[in-house]
């Protein structure tokens, strides 16, 4: 079957020769600055994609997904809770645990930081900490061996590591007849943790449930039960079934409400990055209104020649809407292209240019991790080149329009 002879005048205006070279420049240009539009707001938005997935991820392994505490503090009979738990549709484990506040001191070095209690069976089983330990084993947390696994950037700040001791202060006070005195315990490093999470490492310490129970004088109290659930993302829903299940009277909590302040800032981030990125592909998509009102001056004496020859307005508008659309396309596809592998290699990319320039781009004290993930999401993409590619569509109508309207007898009478 024979083409339809408007893409074949289509492709040959596009293409080079010794008259239409300046033309053929110009739309390629458009091409190539489209195709950077397009390339450089789908890398931020899989970078923000990234940055969120791997701020989740890493939250995650040292947080529940969800909390029961008493309205006290304390929960006494956390057994009934955590077997009422363990039968709740989508929990996967559920875990007693001890947190409180304390001062950590090495030598001259006293930090405040967050103690926590676990059974490092059941801790393994709810929260992923204990694949973060970069030396020693969470099992090493044994009732009354008093063993304290540090967050990393916590160790680092004491000066200790593994096989060191830290005198654990608790808040609260021990009475005695010469007046109220700190309740301390001498505890010895068996582990240390990196989650990648500075707001972790550098601010939480494990300890066996038995010991935390001993030192803050808790009894068999605990401060309430975490969660694990099968479905993250429906932690406030479960949560608060097994509260209402248990009878009501706790506290519950999820990490989506813990972190709702974070998450939401990142999603209104990631709306505006894509709404100011997407002007850069509008004004590149609408440089071919430029690149085609050009094309259309230039032939205005071939397109006379193709009416007389008995080519219709529609035929003509087919003809350079064709262009447009080819445009668009090339630099859509291209962008999209180019785009993907610089989102999947944009890690590399980065510490190569730190080692380079010898500076470091994310502080880990400020974001939360010292690598710039990617993740690249085919939904964001699709959406990024149907909108490109419907801007490019609609840059074309005026000037086909334009071309459509062109008089042979007007438009051939300078040329005899």
């Amino acid at each position: 079957m024979r083409s339809p002879y408007e893409w074949l005048i289509a492709l040959r205006y596009l293409s080079s020769t010794q008259r239409r070279g300046f033309v053929s420049f110009v739309a390629v240009t458009s091409v190539l600055g489209l195709m950077l539009g397009i390339a450089v707001l789908i890398v931020v938005l899989s970078v923000m994609n990234g940055f969120e997935r791997e701020l989740r991820t890493r939250m995650l392994a040292v947080t529940a997904n969800a909390t029961l505490e008493g309205l006290d503090g304390t929960l006494a009979d956390w057994r009934t809770a955590q077997a009422a738990a363990l039968r709740q549709p989508g929990v996967t484990s559920a875990a007693p645990y001890v947190e409180e506040q304390a001062m950590l001191a090495h030598g001259e070095h006293v930090i405040g930081t967050e103690v926590r209690g676990v059974i490092p069976a059941e801790e393994r089983r709810t929260t992923g900490i204990a694949e973060r330990l970069t030396a020693g084993r969470i099992e090493d947390l044994t009732p009354g061996s008093y063993h304290i696994v540090l967050g990393s950037a916590l160790a680092h700040d004491l000066g200790v590591g593994v096989g060191d001791s830290v005198v654990l202060i608790a808040p609260e006070g021990t009475p005695t007849p010469s007046g109220i005195e700190p309740r301390m315990r001498r505890f010895f490093v068996s582990g240390i943790f990196h989650s990648g999470m500075y707001e972790y490492d550098n601010a939480l310490a494990l300890v066996s449930l038995a010991d935390a129970e001993r030192v803050y004088h808790l009894g068999d109290r605990v401060t309430g039960i975490r969660l694990a659930l099968q479905d993250p993302f429906r932690a406030p829903r479960t949560v608060r079934a097994l509260a209402v299940a248990l009878g009501g009277g706790f506290y519950v909590s999820d990490w989506t409400k813990k972190n709702v302040n974070l998450f939401r800032s990142i999603e209104s981030t990631h709306t505006m990055m894509f709404v100011i990125l997407l002007m850069i592909v509008a004004v590149a998509a609408f440089n071919i209104i430029a690149t085609l009102v050009m094309i259309v001056k230039e032939k205005q004496s071939d397109i006379a020649i193709l009416r007389t020859f008995g080519s219709g307005p529609r035929n003509i508008l087919l003809m350079f809407l064709l262009q447009g659309v080819l445009i668009g396309l090339a630099g859509t596809v291209l962008g999209a292209a180019l785009g993907m592998l610089v989102a999947h290699n944009v890690e590399l990319l980065v510490h190569l240019l730190e080692r380079l320039l010898g500076t470091q781009f994310l502080d880990p004290r400020v974001y939360n991790m010292s690598d710039l993930p990617a993740y690249v999401e085919w939904t964001d993409v699709l959406r990024v080149c149907g909108v490109a590619f419907l801007l490019c569509a609609l840059a074309t109508l005026y000037p086909s329009w334009r071309a459509s309207r062109t008089q042979p007898a007007e438009a051939l009478r300078h040329d005899f």
